[in-house]
């Protein structure tokens, strides 16, 4: 099983953005979080992990998910979120199942942060729990990888 953890925008910043709401862990803290969940799963799960300020790139990331062998996407697409149908389409259009996280509660943040364009297209939503969002998404496909 492959399973790609993926960031939009600014989250390359974690650790010293506004630490208040993102806290001060960073993209590396939580890849090497996620493989520890990996690995101790005892199953043959690969991560590939992936940033990217720029939308098309993010874009592109998911339309080559089958060619690369993805079955699973933990995204963050950070403000695209609220903006970008085509993110949305782009998932649409790809057979990996993909769990969008959110390390704050967007549905307690301003309101243009309610709305989520990915949640439509997304297996399931994980909000405002920090950097176990992630750990809770690849807690779940951990165990799916059991069945």
């Amino acid at each position: 099983m492959k399973v790609a953890i993926l960031n939009g925008p600014n989250l390359n910043l974690l650790g010293s953005r506004e630490p208040g709401i993102y806290g001060n862990f960073t993209l590396d803290d939580i890849e090497k979080k996620l493989r520890k969940i990996a690995v101790d799963s005892g199953r043959c799960i690969e991560l590939v992990a992936y940033q990217s300020n720029i939308e098309g790139e993010l874009i592109n990331f998911i339309h080559k998910s089958k060619q690369n062998g993805i079955d699973y996407i933990i995204f963050n697409p950070g403000a695209y979120t609220h903006t970008s149908i085509a993110l949305h389409d782009a998932i649409s259009g790809v057979d990996a199942k993909v769990i969008e996280v959110h390390i704050s509660n967007i549905h307690k943040r301003e309101s243009f942060r309610e709305f989520s364009y990915i949640s439509k297209v997304s297996i399931g939503q994980i909000v405002g729990f920090g950097i176990n969002s992630y750990i809770l998404a690849m807690q779940y496909i951990a165990g799916l990888a059991h069945e």
